[in-house]
């Protein structure tokens, strides 16, 4: 049996696990799942994401985290928060973000997950406010954002995107505990 930070009706969120590599790789090389994203991820940088989850669940007491299907308990992405500081008028903030697996979308889960994550990081770790980017053309993100009660701030031009011009104008998201 799975130990969890915390489940919704069909998911377990958890930290870490050096086990998880295979999946994630295999999420971040996967060019459907990327198409909203500079560049597939190389192996080192998801072993390196996976270490910065782990560091930053232990200093912020959330990350992106990693997400099994509680009736089978299979990875199947990362839905989570994070702590962002890049150069832009909206940070630091509280981002909420998830990546799938191509065989968990169209079910839901994105959006149960995300919305078990606001409640988190509501109720347990008492922020104020959490935010969400994705690119202007990123659709079903951006869907997802609307389904759990968030609300369009703005639209801007993300710094770290600025070598990808079809990415860089991007859509920030906002809700209020």
């Amino acid at each position: 049996m799975q130990s969890y930070e915390f489940t919704s009706e069909r998911l377990g969120f958890r930290t870490w696990k050096t086990s998880d590599f295979p999946k994630l790789l295999e999420m971040n090389t996967h060019q459907e799942v990327m198409r909203y994203f500079p560049t597939i991820q190389t192996a080192i940088q998801c072993r390196e994401f996976i270490e910065r989850m782990k560091t930053h669940y232990l200093q912020h007491g959330y990350c992106y985290f990693a997400v099994e299907e509680l009736a089978t308990e299979e990875f199947i992405g990362f839905i989570g928060l994070s702590l962002q500081t890049y150069d832009i008028d909206f940070n630091p903030s509280t981002d909420i973000g998830w990546r799938l697996l191509p065989n968990y979308w169209g079910k839901g889960y994105a959006t149960e997950g995300a919305k078990a994550c606001l409640n988190y990081g509501f109720k347990e770790l008492n922020l104020k406010e959490i935010v969400s980017v994705a690119p202007t053309v990123n659709l079903p993100s951006l869907a997802v954002m609307k389904k759990i009660g968030m609300v369009k701030v703005k639209d801007f031009k993300h710094p770290l995107l600025t070598a990808y011009p079809e990415l860089e104008t991007c859509s920030l998201f906002a809700i209020q505990a």
